[in-house]
């Protein structure tokens, strides 16, 4: 089981005064900038990642099933917004637009020059591993262990810590739990450091239903766990995202003493970090992407031993949460880049593929509503702003108050 005296946080720079970028400035102009003295030092009593967005590129020619155009400044400006506030970043994953309009071509590239950054700064960084670099049709098992094999690689290469991401080609090709467990216990093998197992369901991704060779949750835990048992120190830990509570933390206490558990549970996250008796989780949550701020400051609570204010600080964001990946949760992404424009992080809300239209109208005028109540907003007026701007290509006003009217 995972005791609250496990293993300690991953490390950073312990200077702080050498991270670029302030965590409470709107407006980051790039890896260069020098950092103000109100960045914060590293988290103490929990490992934490954000997952974080990509910025795409406004003005790029471009179309939705073409390479990914990323604004490479405002990209990596927003992993040092996420680092000096002492979250750790994970790169290349879901909320990244993996899969979704990240190709393979542009996530390695982004893997190497986040990993750049980190080492620079000594920012935490894991970085996924997958197999999209493979066309969308079937695969074989051999073609699919060589991916993630090419992949490892340049993760392990640009020195991020590796998260074997779930394969939509092995969900595919896989016969039952032996094929995963004879899979990942190669790429297991020949890891030069711990990796992060990743379980996502197919509430983020239906191609995934199955995964681990079952669509039994039971059975799939099973697999998941003897492959973790068979190799326990090639595992630094697990990254759950089922939506499930109960279960994850079930499969928590049956976890080696040594293997942390990462909730990617976006709906539960604040009993899930702050824990029990019998032990805790990390985190890896997509939702730390527009809450690093009050995430973080939560946290040092917690550093301090302050679960309920802790508690107090972190539950009144899960309104929040819960609306961003309300079904169909696979288009979160839009929700979370929309914030990040309403703060400022950056110039317009454009997303890879055109995905900013996953989303309707009442779902993106109560994202603002719940994030300003909140005051995530660093510049409240210049959220009000570009929401206005924002409803007014669809004939809708902003009140001066907040409330929206329907424009006659």
């Amino acid at each position: 089981m995972n005791a609250p005296a496990g293993p300690p946080p991953l490390g950073h720079n312990p200077d702080p005064a050498t991270r670029p970028h302030g965590p409470d400035s709107p407006h980051l102009h790039g890896p260069d900038s020098t950092l103000p003295s109100t960045a914060r030092p590293p988290l103490r009593s929990r490992t934490v990642f954000a997952a974080a967005h990509v910025v795409a590129d406004p003005r790029a020619d471009t179309t939705p099933d073409g390479p990914a155009a990323v604004d490479w400044d405002a990209t990596l400006a927003f992993r040092h917004h996420l680092w000096a506030h002492g979250l750790g970043v994970a790169e290349a994953m879901d909320t990244a637009q993996r899969g979704a309009g990240l190709d393979w071509s542009a996530a390695a590239e982004l893997i190497r020059r986040t990993a750049a950054e980190a080492a620079a700064v000594g920012g935490l960084l894991a970085c996924g591993v997958g197999t999209d670099q493979l066309p969308p049709h079937p695969a074989s098992l051999a073609d699919i262990r060589r991916a993630y094999e090419e992949q490892l690689g340049i993760v392990e290469g640009a020195g991020g810590r590796p998260v074997l991401m779930a394969s939509r080609q092995l969900a595919g090709a896989a016969t039952g739990p032996d094929d995963y467990r004879e899979l990942y216990g190669h790429l297991l093998r020949q890891a030069t450091r711990p990796v992060i197992l990743h379980w996502l369901g197919p509430m983020f991704d239906p191609a995934l239903a199955g995964y681990w060779g079952s669509p039994e949750l039971d059975a799939a835990t099973e697999t998941f766990l003897a492959i973790i048992t068979d190799h326990p120190a090639k595992v630094d830990g697990v990254k759950v995202s089922l939506l499930d509570a109960a279960r994850e933390v079930a499969l928590r206490r049956r976890l080696p003493p040594t293997v942390r558990c990462y909730t990617g549970d976006d709906f539960h996250y604040p009993e899930l970090i702050a824990g029990d008796d019998h032990g805790f989780s990390h985190a890896l949550l997509g939702v730390f992407d527009p809450l690093a701020a009050p995430a973080a400051a939560a946290l040092r609570l917690l550093d301090n031993e302050d679960t309920a204010g802790f508690r107090a600080a972190l539950d009144p964001t899960v309104a929040l949460a819960r609306h961003l990946f309300r079904a169909p949760t696979r288009h979160y992404k839009t929700g979370i880049v929309l914030l990040a424009w309403l703060a400022g992080h950056q110039s317009h809300f454009t997303m890879l593929g055109g995905l900013q239209s996953a989303r309707s109208l009442p779902y993106l005028r109560r994202a603002h509503q719940l994030a300003d109540g909140l005051g995530l907003f660093p510049d409240p007026e210049l959220a009000a702003h570009r929401m206005r701007q924002l409803l007014a290509e669809y004939g809708e006003e902003l009140a001066a108050n907040g409330a929206e009217t329907e424009d006659a």
